[in-house]
């Protein structure tokens, strides 16, 4: 119990709005986030100043871009709120005084890191030996498992995604995107539009994402 009113006490919560940054490519790692409330991306910039997303983060969400927080080094992303957000968040020191303390936590974070680590590498093999209509139907299908709510239609997902954002998850072009989307609709897994994305058929989804 002590420990645990000592946490509390080390969190702090901050709200964002679309447009404002939680932290900017280059910042020095100072705290992890946890997201409450909203959608947060992280994106990368290019030399060019072309941004690509690399993730979507949901309530529940823990991110500090892990490796350059135990490491030392300054984020090499960026993190934007994509709409009104709610943001815990604990200095990187009281964090890590908290593993010290906790044998149990410092677990609970080599399995959190274990899973990150494996989640890179199925990306990897993803990115590598799917096509680009599966990885887009396993992405669909992720999203709505998150933050997917019941609609007349199916399921709505509660961030807006653009047609780039889903592009840049998957690794292809933001041209095959909008080709594969239009499929998408015809044979009738999805409907609306960037603002209101709704899956109508996730089993057929599901089914080929796995094919």
């Amino acid at each position: 119990m002590q420990d645990r009113q000592r946490v509390l006490h080390e969190l702090t919560e901050t709200r964002y709005s679309k447009g404002e940054f939680i932290f900017r490519e280059g910042d020095p790692t100072e705290y992890f986030h946890i997201v409450t409330e909203g959608t947060v991306k992280c994106v990368k910039s290019n030399p060019d100043g072309k941004e690509c997303t690399l993730k979507m983060l949901m309530p529940g969400d823990l991110f500090c871009c892990d490796a350059a927080a135990f490491d030392g080094t300054s984020h090499p992303g960026s993190a934007q709120p994509m709409g009104d957000v709610s943001i815990l968040r604990m200095s990187k020191k009281a964090y890590f005084e908290m593993l010290r303390r906790s044998p149990d936590a410092a677990l609970e974070v080599i399995k959190y890191l274990g899973n990150r680590l494996n989640e890179a590498q199925e990306k990897a093999k993803v990115l590598a030996m799917d096509r680009a209509d599966q990885r887009l139907a396993a992405l669909l299908v992720d999203l709505a498992a998150r933050s997917g709510a019941q609609d007349p239609q199916g399921i709505k997902l509660a961030m807006r995604l653009t047609r780039q954002d889903m592009a840049n998850m998957v690794g292809t072009t933001t041209e095959t995107v909008i080709r594969i989307m239009s499929r998408f609709k015809r044979d009738h897994l999805v409907a609306g539009t960037a603002n209101r994305l709704v899956i109508r058929n996730i089993e057929r989804l599901k089914a080929l994402a796995s094919t």
